[in-house]
């Protein structure tokens, strides 16, 4: 999304007239509060899959749609909803975003099946796409200083802790209380306050305009994204890899996405600039992003079941167990910016990285029976190195990118967000397929149909188990938590393994944090010698 406005660029023409001065943490307010929404709806989901698997009986593939679907559509319709911003204006296409959120909330709210509820679910991933691009690009724009954009990543990094805390704790009450759709009722009340208060609060823009549309590169990156990931999914739901139905949507995917970049190298004005990626500092902050959401998304909703149906947990007990977790991440993400000028953005993200892993690999001691304080540490120490890696590279992302580049640089950040989390779903859930089924091939008295409905799930398993009753019931629970367990412990190895790889990659990012003048003017896109009159009086508004 070249030619997208920044703070320090001298072409005001492109925005409206009636645009007023707006100060620039009153616009991070809003920012925060949409991101807010977005993560909320990212995770109030999770302690309701027993709940939801319990009513609708999804497969354990449509159960892994259910939850995936949102950031999959999400992810691969950043571009295209982010440079249709850049065309019509980002707040219009923001307060759409709010209105399809509350609609698609309605309907999954009363889905009667499962693949009516992964629909709605796509139509909730449309309004996230519509909403997420304008929250980073904003905030590029708005806070040309380094130290100051830091504070800002770090502040919205905590929102969406803030938003990761409160969907778990906040599903697990509604699913206790009342049932599993009202996780998805809380969106309307949200919607009804940030509509007017958006279209109030934030400032109209749009990008330069330097160009036609490219409709079809767009259209082919959202194609892309979900044939390689559709095929993982497909590969990774214990088929094999010889069957057709995920190596074809997989090589049409790569295929897609091999002919996207080579468009947009080709174009005279790209959608996205693809010589950012010549930056090492931006292309490692782009993959480190990636191997974070890869190596701990999945693990997260492996690890909500297993409090759950292992340990018997409440699901408002299980949201209170995560809550540490997302406690450490916000203060990770507060403290972030003094963290990131006293290390700079290669010890912080390597760092972040080891102290993941070393929380990843800590949890493999965990069994069938409850280890509070365990758990807790752990979670602790996780959150907090999650943070860490994922404030310091964000912010050497936006920081390296250009600033007439910061919608294209945004766009690509939360694409690899949410296409790291949604490969990270398939990806540990595969592992975790892959080492529970075989143990429930041969259980004493289960007959081999019963056996294989319950390799589906540890769900599925409880439910069949109590259908058979007696001695093979007994047996069939005992085999099926076991092997979860057994499954757990080779997705913790698994994550762990991404994250040390993540730490390697992360030193390839700058030793300090470059904050001088000279690159506080070529962020905010002003030559270093540059008469402070010469700025636009719009551009010092929006700086305000």
């Amino acid at each position: 999304m070249t030619g997208t406005p920044t703070a320090g660029t001298a072409e005001p023409a492109h925005v409206p007239q009636h645009t007023r001065p707006v100060n620039r943490w009153t616009v991070l307010v809003v920012l925060c509060s949409s991101l807010l929404l977005v993560a909320l709806d990212a995770t109030v989901l999770h302690v309701a899959v027993p709940a939801v698997t319990e009513d609708l009986h999804p497969g354990a593939i449509q159960l892994l749609w259910i939850v995936d679907a949102y950031p999959l559509v999400a992810a691969s319709l950043l571009i295209l909803f982010g440079t249709l911003g850049d065309r019509v204006g980002r707040r219009r296409v923001l307060l759409m975003g709010y209105g399809l959120f509350a609609g698609a909330s309605a309907i999954a709210a009363f889905a009667p099946s499962a693949h009516i509820l992964i629909a709605a679910r796509a139509l909730l991933g449309v309004g996230g796409a519509m909403i997420m691009p304008a929250t980073l690009s904003i905030i590029r724009q708005v806070f040309p200083d380094r130290r100051e954009r830091a504070v800002a990543i770090g502040i919205w990094t905590a929102v969406a802790a803030v938003g990761a805390a409160v969907g778990p704790v906040l599903g697990g009450f509604l699913v206790e209380h009342f049932w599993w759709g009202s996780v998805f009722l809380v969106n309307i009340p949200l919607m009804a306050v940030m509509l007017p208060l958006g279209r109030w609060l934030l400032p109209e823009s749009r990008g330069e305009q330097d160009g036609p549309w490219d409709v079809f590169g767009a259209l082919t990156a959202a194609a892309g994204v979900l044939g390689a990931v559709l095929g993982v999914k497909d590969l990774g739901g214990g088929h094999g890899s010889g069957r057709l139905g995920g190596i074809v949507p997989l090589l049409v995917g790569v295929a897609l996405l091999v002919m996207f970049v080579r468009r947009q190298r080709r174009r005279e004005h790209p959608l996205i600039d693809m010589r950012m990626f010549s930056r090492p500092a931006f292309s490692t902050s782009v993959g480190c992003i990636v191997l974070a959401m890869l190596a701990l998304v999945g693990l997260e909703l492996i690890a909500v079941q297993y409090l759950q149906l292992v340990l018997g947990l409440s699901p408002f007990s299980t949201g209170l167990r995560l809550l540490p977790l997302t406690f450490a991440a916000m203060a990770a993400g507060l403290f972030g910016s003094r963290l990131l000028q006293r290390l700079g953005p290669r010890t912080m993200v390597s760092l972040g990285f080891l102290l993941t892993a070393l929380a990843v690999l800590g949890l493999t001691v965990m069994g069938q029976h409850d280890r509070p304080w365990l758990l807790t540490g752990g979670f602790v120490l996780l959150g907090f190195g999650l943070e860490m890696t994922l404030f310091g590279a964000y912010e050497s992302m936006l920081s390296e990118a250009p600033a007439a580049q910061a919608g294209g640089a945004a766009a690509i950040g939360e694409t690899s967000y949410q296409l790291g989390a949604g490969i990270g779903i398939a990806l540990l859930g595969s592992v975790m397929n892959a080492a529970y089924a075989p143990g429930l091939a041969r259980v004493p008295g289960v007959p081999s149909s019963s056996s294989a409905e319950a390799a589906k799930s540890l769900g599925e398993a409880y439910d069949v188990s109590g259908r058979l009753g007696g001695p093979a019931g007994a047996a069939l629970r005992h085999a099926a938590r076991h092997s979860f367990v057994h499954g757990l412990h080779m997705t913790l190895f698994v994550s762990a393994g991404l994250l040390l790889l993540g730490a390697v990659a992360a030193l390839r990012l700058p030793r300090v944090m470059e904050c001088g003048a000279a690159a506080a003017a070529a962020v905010a896109g002003i030559p270093a010698q540059a008469d402070p009159a010469e700025v636009p009086a719009r551009e010092r508004a929006l700086a305000r």
